[in-house]
Formats: C-alpha cells, structure tokens, sequence
C-alpha cells in the first residue's frame, strides 16, 4: 500500500552570498517563511520547514496551504526525494509522480518524439513502455507533423501539449502537484482537464499544494495548513475558509 511519512523532519538552506546583502532585505523577501539564523563567520541559514511530523496513506487526498513562503513548495519537494532533511527522518513507500514543472527535461534541441522518449525514460518508464504508450502521446498532443521537428520550432501553448501529454501517460502511485496544471489554448483546456481528473483519481495518493479554496474542497479530504515552515493546522476541507479570505485577490 502507498504511504507517506515524515517524522520531525527540519530543512535548512544556507545562503552563501547572504553577506552581501542587508538583513533588513532578507527579512522583508521572507516573508511568512522559515527563520532567518545567522552567526559570524557562516552562512546565512534559512530554516523552511521545522519538525515536520505527517503521516499520508493510501487514498488521501492531501492539501497544503499556506501564505507565499510558508514552506509548501518545500515539503513537496521533500516527499518527492529532491531535498534532504537536515534533521528527521522521511519514508516513502510506492512510485512518486512529481508534476512541479512539466517541461523539465525537455531538450529544445531534440525532436518532439525524442523528448517524449526522453521524459519517459526521466520518470521510470523502460524504453519498450514509452514505445508501446507514444502513439496514444502523440494522438493527445494534436501536433501531428511538428512531433518531427525541433521543439525549440514549438510554440510555448505546443510545448505544454507535449510536456502535458507525456508526463500524464503513466498512472501514478503517489501524485505529488504543485498548484494544477492548467494547459494551453482554451480549445485543449477541457481535454486535458478531463485527462487531468482521470490522472487524479487512478492515484493512490495524492498532495496538492493550492491556493484555490474551490479546488481543494472539490479534490482534497485532508488539509495541511503551513506557516513560517510549522504545521499551523489540521483538518477538513471546509475548516479553513478563514485563512482563504485572509489571502489577497488574485491578480
């Protein structure tokens, strides 16, 4: 069964170029983010999560919230493997699909075929499972002849068809997402909408971190909220209207 845990789990970033700036700055960019330490002779230390305890087990919908800087970002990319705790210990059992950036590994030199084998092969799959699975990638991406040509040739909305279609094509065991991935013009918007809730719900698990209340009380069963790197609190979905009107209208 798929499971998630995190016991204590503390994340340090050490700034080396910190000395060149004014502390007054770094507190002001912070934000509501981890503390800010600091001793003579060393780097500055920012700590984004502290003591993190959590445990996410098979058929959870997680959320995380929490203002900018609260460290939800960073605890996705703890779950997913990309950042050590400096202290705490994290465990993991089942096949992790990040979706934080679709387009990572994409070669604007290579093909739109080679760049599908190649993302395949970045997130796990064997070459004969990309082959068998990279018409059906193809037909979804609705780029036809351009699959040939160059991807640095694409369109930003044709390189997100592409990086979309390929990352959604395998079912994930624990899908980790960071804000959902909306795709491209408005006439492959519901399509990949659609592909999108089928990827979903064939998880095991899910962790979204958002800040769209509609969304996360449509998806999610638990909640997370996060703030200066803390588990702030909790609970079910509904529980946290008061911290969605805290947050300023969206742009």
């Amino acid at each position: 069964m798929a499971s998630l845990r995190l016991e204590n789990v503390t994340v340090d970033f050490p700034i080396y170029s910190g000395s060149n700036r004014s502390m007054k700055q770094l507190v002001i960019n912070v934000g509501t983010g981890g503390r800010i330490a600091k001793e003579a002779g060393k780097p500055i230390i920012v700590r984004a999560l502290e003591n993190i305890s959590l445990t996410v087990n098979e058929g959870d919908r997680l959320g995380l919230i929490g203002h900018n800087g609260s460290g939800k970002t960073t605890l996705l990319r703890v779950m997913a493997g990309v950042y050590e705790p400096v202290q705490g210990a994290y465990w993991s059992d089942g096949r992790i699909t990040p979706l934080f950036d679709a387009q990572l590994g994409m070669d604007i030199e290579a093909t739109g075929f080679e760049n599908i084998i190649v993302r395949g092969l970045y997130m796990g799959l064997r070459h004969e499972e990309i082959e068998a699975r990279l018409p059906e990638i193809a037909e979804f991406t609705e780029l036809g002849n351009y699959l040939a040509m160059p991807v640095r040739t694409y369109s930003s909305g044709m390189m997100l068809r592409l990086a979309f279609a390929v990352s959604t094509c395998v079912t994930p065991e624990i899908l980790l997402m960071d804000e959902w991935i909306g795709v491209g013009d408005p006439g492959f918007l519901a399509k990949a909408q659609r592909r999108m809730e089928q990827f979903v719900n064939k998880s095991s698990i899910l962790v979204l971190a958002t800040h769209n209340q509609a969304l996360l009380t449509q998806v999610c069963n638990r909640v997370v909220q996060l703030e200066g790197g803390h588990v702030k609190a909790v609970g079910a979905p509904h529980e946290f209207s008061q911290f969605f009107t805290s947050l300023p209208p969206a742009a």
